[in-house]
Order: C-alpha cells, then sequence, then structure tokens
C-alpha cells in the first residue's frame, strides 16, 4: 500500500463525460446526473484499506443527501490483472448505496487526474470542481471523527457558497494501480 494524496490545483474545472458500465448491470454518463445539483465523483476501489474504511460514511452520505439533490457515483479504475479483488466481477460484490462504475482503460482517472482512492472530486450545478478533498479528519475510526469535511462542502455547496482552496485538504489513500 502506497499512501498517496490527492492533487491541488484543479479548482474550478469541468466535469469530463464518461461512459461506463457499472455493477448494477447499467451504463452511466454525466447525462445520468443531470437533474442533481451536485455530482460527487469518487474514485475507489474494492481493496483499499482507506476505501474500506469509509465506505459505511461515503453511504450514510450519498443517503442523507440524496434528497437533496446531490449525486454520488463510484468509479474504479484499478488494474485488476494485478489487483484481481478489484475486477468488474468482484465490484458487484460490495455493499454501495450508489452507482459504482467500472474504468477499465483507466481514461476516466486519467481525465480527471485522480491518483488515489478515494479520490473525491464534487461539482456544482454548471458541473465545475467545487469541492475535492478529504471526506473527514479521520479515515481510520469513524467514532473519532470530529471535522466532517465532505459533508460540509455539500451543505456550503447547496447553499451557493464557495468553498476555500485553504478547506480543501487532500483526500489520502492508496494509490490507483495503473496498468
Amino acid at each position: 500500500m502506497i499512501l498517496t494524496e490527492s492533487i491541488k490545483g484543479l479548482e474550478n474545472t469541468a466535469a469530463k463525460d464518461f461512459s461506463l458500465p457499472a455493477a448494477d448491470g447499467k451504463t452511466y454518463s454525466l447525462a445520468n446526473f443531470a437533474k442533481q445539483k451536485v455530482l460527487v465523483v469518487i474514485f475507489m476501489c474494492n481493496h483499499c484499506p482507506y476505501v474500506k474504511a469509509v465506505l459505511p460514511r461515503l453511504n450514510a452520505l450519498a443517503k442523507e443527501f440524496e434528497k437533496k439533490g446531490v449525486g454520488f457515483v463510484g468509479i474504479n479504475a484499478n488494474d485488476s490483472t494485478d489487483y484481481p479483488e478489484d475486477s468488474f466481477e468482484m465490484m458487484k460484490e460490495i455493499d454501495i448505496a450508489f452507482p459504482y462504475l467500472h474504468d477499465e482503460s483507466q481514461e476516466v482517472a486519467t481525465a480527471y487526474k485522480a491518483v488515489c482512492t478515494p479520490d473525491i472530486f464534487v461539482y456544482d450545478a454548471e458541473r465545475k470542481l467545487a469541492y475535492h478533498g478529504r471526506i473527514d479528519d479521520n479515515w481510520k475510526d469513524a467514532a473519532a471523527v470530529k471535522q466532517q469535511d465532505l459533508k460540509n462542502a455539500l451543505e456550503k455547496i447547496l447553499a451557493g457558497e464557495k468553498i476555500p482552496k485553504e478547506n480543501q485538504i487532500p483526500a489520502m489513500g492508496c494509490s490507483i494501480k495503473w496498468k
């Protein structure tokens, strides 16, 4: 496991379109989320201990914010040849509250400049990057969380507020497993 932080300096960039198969048997693109006021794109995988630790929190946030017009989508870009636990078939075994897409070519992860799992990108109604950072201040222990960065960012974006760069602490996790 190589600890990696999400990269900085992507503020206000546009969401990149994609067309990817999902674990639920459908194919999704940005158009599938057009009705949502905010879109959370999470680069993730099955085997990463960081993702495993925070997935219950991501599921809870997705359920909480769905009624407020926030869409969530997970994208797995890991090389499943070297990491078979991240295969498309294994993705179907994950308990996840939002669409979970497979980026086998890794083109979408490259276009988004994703580097770690989880790497979280939050887009406003115009699909401009409004938040790129961590979920909270304690990935390992949900009971010890004192600052809910992603939740706070979603509330502010929904209220029309900007998230200052200095309030966007990079996400950290395993590096994406590139081919």
